[in-house]
């Protein structure tokens, strides 16, 4: 047993301290720089209208397709989506999607030479295929990728098709064909001329994207008769109701009263739940089905990788899908870390910026900024994890993508979040309710795509 000591030890003397706190750690915090970069609109009415011009023209979409007990069938309604198909009816469609046949191809089979004369519409139903035409300068030039719900050879369906591609399976691949037969029923035929003499008709008189065009004059000299026009507006546009997080936060008087003197306890719980509320809203903004960005990308505006990891290629057909004013690429960064390798690899690594204080890559100077509310998927069978990776231009003046929120709201703490006492109870507990109003709006098409098929598990020996 030892003896008395000199002085008074350290663990007595700790009694006298006072211990420096830190503020409650949360690992699952993150930077939430989507919330950070999105423009927010205000929304007094609870409701935002995007207001567009007409489409007169039907405009090429996506398939979707069914799994029947291992065999892919296409849901006849979405059948529309093929423009040569869209003025049928309900039981028309039902006739044609039970005359798709299936078949199934290895990655690198060449499923039709150039050239070939099928009149056939294919659907893919599963993998990727790439269409290609020869060069004038030897090589083979891409004519496009196709992956699930896209098509090909409607035009040859019905005799209108120019040059045939090669066609060469990139993966394993399922496709859905259905020939020129199955189009002699008269209804069917009538029905389809019907839109074949309405496209030729408002061909010269419509623009890119099917919308009517408005007729103009260029002229340098004498005195022609103006042309008279008009702009035309959607009948139905749509519109984005506010969606809501909310909850009630307990705290016992007792705790807030007693425990405060370093750290205001119901200031600590509001903040953390607070955090817990953005997190969940940045989630919603990207996953949530009736609003959420990786679902509002049209048909058209999504593409697969070439090869599955995600290349500069890859990332440079997505800039060509928006162009005007690209602001910035949203992935998980386990994606960014991906495009990282490719990029590396082949020579070009990516210029950094700072934003926020923090490092973000670029590419052909648009940031690609990290989130982890983006989704992995895992192949069943062989494991392989894919996400997807998505380009956006923002803001209302430029008809980009907009967040929305309703600001001014009783109990207001910053736009759109409010934090209202409910009162104490007889258990001596107060409530609060925290409450956020928030949405998201894509106000044309081509302000948002999205690359599909992002292979994440690729790494390079350069031993």
């Amino acid at each position: 047993m030892s003896g008395p000591g000199l002085s008074v030890s350290a663990s007595a003397a700790r009694n006298l301290a006072t211990a420096t706190v830190t503020s409650v750690q949360n690992v699952a915090n993150t930077p939430r720089f989507l919330l950070r970069l999105l423009p927010f609109v205000d929304v007094a009415g609870g409701v935002y209208r995007v207001n567009r011009r007409a489409v007169v023209l039907a405009k090429p979409g996506r398939v979707d397709l069914a799994n029947e007990d291992g065999v892919r069938t296409v849901r006849p309604g979405t059948l529309r989506a093929v423009p040569l198909l869209s003025r049928l009816g309900d039981a028309e469609l039902a006739v044609l999607a039970g005359k798709f046949t299936q078949s199934r191809h290895k990655a690198g089979d060449v499923i039709a030479e150039e050239g070939s004369s099928g009149r056939s519409l294919v659907i893919v139903a599963d993998g990727t295929v790439e269409l290609t035409l020869s060069g004038p300068y030897k090589g083979r030039l891409r004519q496009g990728l196709a992956t699930r719900g896209d098509y090909f050879g409607d035009d040859a369906l019905v005799g209108e098709a120019g040059p045939a591609p090669a066609v060469k399976a990139l993966s394993a691949v399922t496709l859905l064909t259905l020939d020129r037969a199955a189009i002699e029923d008269e209804g069917i035929r009538s029905r389809i001329g019907q839109y074949q003499e309405e496209r030729d008709r408002l061909k010269g008189n419509t623009n890119s994207h099917g919308e009517q065009g408005i007729e103009l004059l260029a002229v340098h000299a004498g005195e022609p008769r103006l042309p008279t026009t008009f702009v035309d507006y959607e009948i139905d546009p749509r519109e984005y109701h506010l969606s809501t997080i909310q909850t009630i936060l307990n705290t016992h008087t007792r705790v807030t009263d007693l425990y405060s003197n370093e750290i205001d306890q119901l200031r600590e719980q509001i903040r953390l739940t607070v955090d817990a509320v953005k997190e969940r809203e940045e989630w919603e903004l990207l996953n949530n089905s009736q609003f959420g960005l990786l679902g509002e990308v049209a048909g058209r505006q999504r593409i697969p990788t070439r090869s599955g990891p995600p290349t500069p290629d890859d990332l440079d057909e997505l800039l060509t899908l928006v162009w005007k004013k690209p602001a910035f690429f949203v992935a998980h960064p386990r994606a960014i870390a991906a495009f990282g390798r490719e990029a590396t690899r082949r020579g070009v690594p990516p210029v950094v910026v700072h934003l926020f204080g923090a490092p973000f890559i670029t590419w052909r100077g648009v940031p690609l900024v990290p989130s982890d509310k983006l989704p992995i998927d895992a192949d069943p069978v062989t494991g392989a994890q894919t996400t997807s990776i998505l380009l956006l231009r923002v803001g209302e003046g430029e008809q980009g993508v907009v967040g929305l929120q309703k600001s001014g709201v009783t109990g207001e703490i910053e736009p759109g979040l409010s934090v209202r006492y409910m009162g104490t109870n007889d258990h001596s507990i107060a409530s609060h309710l925290v409450t956020r109003y928030f949405s998201a709006a894509v106000l044309v098409e081509d302000a948002i795509a999205r690359l599909d098929n992002v292979l994440l598990g690729n790494y390079h020996d350069y031993a």
